[in-house]
């Protein structure tokens, strides 16, 4: 009988505690619910400030950092200036340029590489030097003489630059931006004979200097900064997806912004490709500029003439040969001498 009364005992029992003592959460959801206040508040560590009585229970989300007080609904700024501000955050870390130079063998020759989204969009080797002609003051502070300064690119430049799909820029300066070089290259479409074709090509050349920099300008007359630009350029024309190649020498001539002095700049060892580099610091197939495939011509035409005419030789003496081969394997016919019988 108490055997049969004691399930019924018990269930009274925790029916009573159950009333007097609610059941406390566990270890995990009392560490879930201590936390939520912590991160909605920023009170100091040792007496965290408990819930106000009228603030709502924290919802699920509580990991959820809230907006700071100041703005139109919470502070800091909009969401649309944060997306944009990452993106060219991440833009400008995709973009890389390199100052490659102290690669080259011949000192006077620069490298330069730009990379965007780890990929080499725009290459350029070359060796530069402009001349720069400037007023002085003669010896009697009367007249005005003209000198001449040589200024080469320097190996520590600094450097910037730009691909696009048709569009891509080279910006170089040095000596504490006393010199900028600026090439702006276009890609464009032509109707030949053979059809449509692509070919791009150094459209623009902008250089600035300055006066009064004192490492190649001495004592200029009127001091200050200029810039020397080309005008409807078309150099250094290439079929796309090829790169330019040129050792020779160029001149390309350069009007400053008085419109009195012609600055030139002289190119030598040029390799240039601004567009479709399809391996990473390596050129495609190079075109030649036409100096090169004439001085290459005047080079091997020696050579070609040499050996035809070697050729033509071996030829004769080979036929020679054979013609007195057979000849020497003929059975010689005795003339016939009874006819001088008669003579006399």
């Amino acid at each position: 009988m108490a055997a049969g009364r004691l399930p019924g005992l018990l269930f009274l029992l925790r029916e009573y505690r159950g009333s007097r003592y609610p059941p406390r959460p566990s270890v995990a959801t009392r560490s879930r619910v201590a936390m939520r206040p912590a991160l909605l508040s920023r009170g100091p560590a040792s007496a965290p400030p408990a819930a106000p009585a009228s603030a709502p229970a924290p919802s699920r989300r509580g990991s959820r950092v809230p907006r700071a007080a100041g703005g139109a609904k919470g502070g800091g700024p909009p969401l649309s200036s944060s997306v944009s501000a990452d993106a060219a955050a991440r833009l400008a870390a995709e973009q890389e340029v390199e100052n490659l130079s102290g690669l080259s063998p011949n000192p006077e020759k620069d490298i330069f590489v730009v990379r965007e989204n780890r990929t080499t969009c725009l290459m350029a080797e070359f060796a530069a030097k402009f001349v720069v002609p400037y007023d002085v003051w003669a010896s009697n502070y009367v007249d005005l003489i003209t000198e001449q300064a040589d200024i080469p690119l320097s190996r520590g430049a600094e450097m910037k630059g730009k691909c696009g799909t048709n569009e891509s820029e080279l910006e170089i300066s040095w000596l504490e931006r006393a010199y900028t070089l600026k090439l702006f290259f276009l890609k464009e479409g032509h109707n030949t004979s053979r059809g449509p074709e692509a070919f791009w090509r150094l459209s623009r050349i902008q250089f600035s200097y300055d006066t009064s920099e004192r490492t190649y300008f001495k004592d200029a007359v009127s001091p200050g900064k200029h810039t020397a630009s080309s005008h409807r350029l078309s150099a250094l024309v290439t079929p796309a997806g090829k790169s330019y190649e040129c050792q020779a020498q160029q001149t390309i001539s350069l009007i400053s912004s008085d419109h009195q002095k012609s600055v030139q700049l002289l190119l030598s060892e040029v390799r240039i490709q601004p567009f479709d580099i399809t391996a990473d610091f390596v050129f495609s197939e190079e075109h030649k500029c036409p100096v090169d495939q004439r001085e290459q011509l005047e080079e091997t035409l020696p050579l070609i003439l040499g050996l035809i005419l070697g050729l033509v030789i071996v030829i004769t003496l080979c036929v020679y040969h054979i013609h007195h081969k057979l000849t020497a394997n003929q059975v010689q016919i005795p003339r016939d001498r009874s006819q001088y019988k008669h003579m006399g």
